[in-house]
């Protein structure tokens, strides 16, 4: 696989890797750059050394650039990707005092934080999302701004896991 990967022409890296970080292209582009790769691995890592060095602007820029959980106004607006994680975890049946709690707690999270509350959602159940989002609500900005930055992370991560099962 890593070979077919090696061959990709800038357009086909790009929309392969480009929504690996949130509608972010700029890391697809600069992993791209980063060619040859021995193995998966090291394109996972080095994808990762992007996000983790660059600039506190840019990561701000990636944690802004994520949808609110559970915003079924916004559903339209979601990549694939997000689209499916959320589905995945019921996001989109919940109930409407769910709906309801996810609506207060997005507006509430970032009023607080000024970007949106990210959590890996993949193969957790509603309420255990609704309790990691009611128990970081009350945390430190900077201990806060870090957790989104490893979530963040652990969604590349999984995204990166699926193209590599492909």
């Amino acid at each position: 696989m890593i070979n077919e990967i090696n061959k990709l022409a800038k357009t086909e890296f790009i929309k392969v890797f480009g929504n690996i970080f949130e509608n972010s292209e700029w890391i697809a582009s600069e992993l791209f750059n980063q060619k040859p790769f021995f193995d998966f691995t090291e394109l996972s890592s080095n994808m990762i050394k992007i996000f983790e060095n660059t600039t506190k602007e840019n990561q701000l820029k990636i944690l802004n650039s994520h949808p609110d959980l559970a915003n079924k106004t916004r559903i339209g607006t979601l990549t694939a990707d997000s689209k499916n994680e959320q589905d995945s975890a019921g996001l989109d049946k919940c109930t409407p005092e769910e709906f309801n709690d996810f609506k207060n707690l997005n507006f509430e999270y970032k009023k607080k934080f000024g970007f949106p509350f990210i959590f890996a959602v993949k193969d957790k159940s509603k309420l255990q999302i609704l309790a990691n989002f009611k128990k970081r609500i009350s945390c430190d900005i900077n201990v806060e701004f870090e957790e989104a930055k490893i979530q963040v992370k652990k969604i590349a991560s999984l995204r990166l896991n699926e193209i590599n099962k492909k």
